[in-house]
């Protein structure tokens, strides 16, 4: 009997090894992996986003459908609930007046006056103490009754009052409250005009402040250009009367007008005479002497400045001796420990190496990774 072979295990594997080379090309492809962007995968993603969110945004629809429908349900109950205790209430009332009446009760001789009780045919001699209905102290007149009812009502009206006197005691404390915030307003309304009138006030001030100034100043321009005008035609008038325009001789022997040295007669001068000479001769020699003096002056102070620098980079060179010499002692203090350490990582690599792993791995066991996607 001939069967028909079974393919689908034959299709399962040809569809799984199509899988896994479809992975192997994507995952092992150095290019796509490092620089590109895997579009599909980021389509599938953004697909499973876009079903996320609408499956989300169905359980809120739902979700508030049920919180909806709940809150009926709770509405209907309550309003349910609410019927029953009023029915329940009704058929109680109508219980007590149909069942529970005072007058069927077994005080009913004392809280009735005796109607509807039931008589006891015992005479009271034969009756004990727990028979006894009424004892010493007790009455059932209805003037007793009576006292007490005005009593209660006494201490009603009292209640009463008290809650009137109780209840106007705070009416008039509110209104004092309320006389209160509104005279707070009032006084707050008051001092915010006053506050704008003063700002007003001080606005306009510097306002005419600002106007008086403005005003000085155009005037003090105007005194200053008429200042400065009367002192140019002064100027030109000097200069147009002087002894220099007029060349006047005597001019020259009295100086001109005391603010400067006398001058000399050109056309007329003979020479300098002795005793001008010596004077010449003398301010020469002092301001000689002068000079010299103060080259003498500033050579010392630039001698004891180059001592001072010197002194100042002599202490420098000898600071830095010591800061070299220190960071040389360091440096061969590291040197030395660095040794120690290379040493110590030397006996170590040698152990790992010749004692430890002394298995080396072939090539076959490197080629055995990167072969599935898995």
């Amino acid at each position: 009997m001939n069967l028909p072979a079974d393919k689908s295990i034959e299709k399962a594997v040809a569809r799984r090894r199509s899988a896994e080379t479809a992975r192997k090309a994507r995952i092992f492809n150095t290019r796509l992996r490092v620089m590109g962007i895997d579009t599909n995968a980021l389509s599938k993603q953004v697909e499973d986003k876009k079903q996320r969110q609408n499956m989300e945004m169905q359980c809120d629809k739902a979700f508030d459908k049920l919180r909806l429908h709940h809150n009926d349900l709770l509405l209907q109950q309550e309003i349910d609930e609410r019927r029953e205790r009023a029915a329940l209430h009704t058929n109680l009332v109508q219980y007590w007046a149909t069942h529970q009446r005072s007058e069927d009760s077994r005080d009913a001789d004392l809280k009735c006056d005796l109607k509807g009780a039931v008589r006891i045919t015992v005479p009271e001699g034969h009756l004990g103490p727990a028979s006894m209905q009424i004892y010493q102290g007790d009455t059932n007149t209805k003037e007793q009754k009576k006292r007490e009812q005005m009593k209660t009502e006494r201490v009603l009206q009292a209640q009463i009052q008290d809650n009137e006197r109780r209840r106007s005691g705070e009416k008039h404390r509110e209104m004092l409250v309320s006389k209160e915030l509104v005279q707070q307003d009032f006084r707050r309304l008051q001092l915010h005009a006053q506050e704008e009138e003063r700002k007003k006030a001080t606005l306009r001030a510097v306002s005419n402040y600002n106007e008086a100034l403005a005003a000085e100043q155009v005037e003090t321009l105007k005194e200053q250009r008429r200042r400065e005008e009367r002192e140019n035609r002064a100027e030109m008038l000097h200069t147009l009367t002087s002894d220099m325009m007029t060349e006047t001789p005597e001019a020259a022997h009295l100086g001109l007008e005391g603010r400067g040295p006398c001058r000399v007669p050109v056309d007329r001068w003979k020479g300098m005479s002795t005793e001008q000479l010596s004077i010449i001769q003398k301010e020469r020699k002092e301001q000689q002497l002068k000079t010299q003096r103060q080259r003498d002056a500033e050579k010392a102070q630039e001698a004891a400045w180059h001592l001072h620098i010197l002194k100042l980079s002599r202490t420098a060179d000898e600071e830095q001796k010591k800061v070299s010499e220190l960071r040389r002692n360091l440096r061969i203090q590291t040197d030395l420990h660095n040794f120690h350490l290379a040493g110590v990582q030397r006996a170590r690599q040698d152990y790992l190496n010749k004692e430890l792993y002394t298995n080396r791995p072939t090539k076959d066991y490197f080629c055995q990774f990167n072969t599935t996607s898995r």
